[in-house]
């Protein structure tokens, strides 16, 4: 059972790292550093929770914060995040200590890596091309908010209630695929 919630847990904090790359950087960071009983990181992922990981981490979330609802700013970061939030994802699939001990670092890697870079792609190149298109870039900076809002959520859940954090993403899988299908189903008819 304890393996399946660490997989819950690093499937969650490594969406989030889809929508923003830092924060759930620093939520295991803070959890590991602060509470070290409810989230125990192991070799190398307990830099992360390092006081001066924590405050280049701090800093890092407020600029992307900033840099993401500013117009045309917001497209440039979504560009060089591209490479970054993939890597956050895999950092902290790989960072949750009940899962790295378990499942080989590569695979743990790989998997965060293609979560946050999934989620990435989703935001990216479908939600905010769609935002600024039907709003003109009004809506830009709410659904940015509403992004980060949702990824330290997302990232709280995963490392305090991975259950419910598991069962949250199985519900959205489910979700996704009802609606692939739907598509396809529609678009066979037509």
């Amino acid at each position: 059972m304890e393996m399946l919630l660490g997989i819950f847990s690093a499937f969650g904090l490594s969406a989030s790292a889809g929508l923003n790359a830092y924060i759930p950087l620093l939520v295991v960071g803070v959890i590991g550093h602060y509470f070290p009983d409810t989230l125990k990181l192991s070799q190398p992922w307990d830099l992360i929770a390092n006081p001066w990981i924590l405050l280049l981490l701090g800093v890092l979330v407020i600029i992307e914060m900033i840099a993401d609802k500013v117009p045309a700013v917001n497209h440039i970061n979504d560009l060089i995040q591209t490479v970054v939030r993939p890597a956050a994802g895999a950092i902290a699939f790989a960072a949750s200590a009940k899962v790295i001990t378990d499942v080989h670092p590569v695979l743990a890697l790989a998997c965060g890596l293609l979560m946050a870079g999934t989620v990435h792609v989703a935001k990216a190149a479908a939600l905010r091309p769609a935002v600024t298109a039907t709003t003109g870039g009004a809506g830009n900076v709410p659904v940015s908010i509403a992004e980060d809002v949702v990824a330290f959520f997302t990232s709280m859940f995963a490392v305090l209630f991975p259950i419910v954090m598991g069962t949250i993403l199985v519900i959205l899988l489910a979700l996704v695929l009802w609606w692939l299908w739907r598509r396809t189903d529609k678009a066979q008819t037509a």
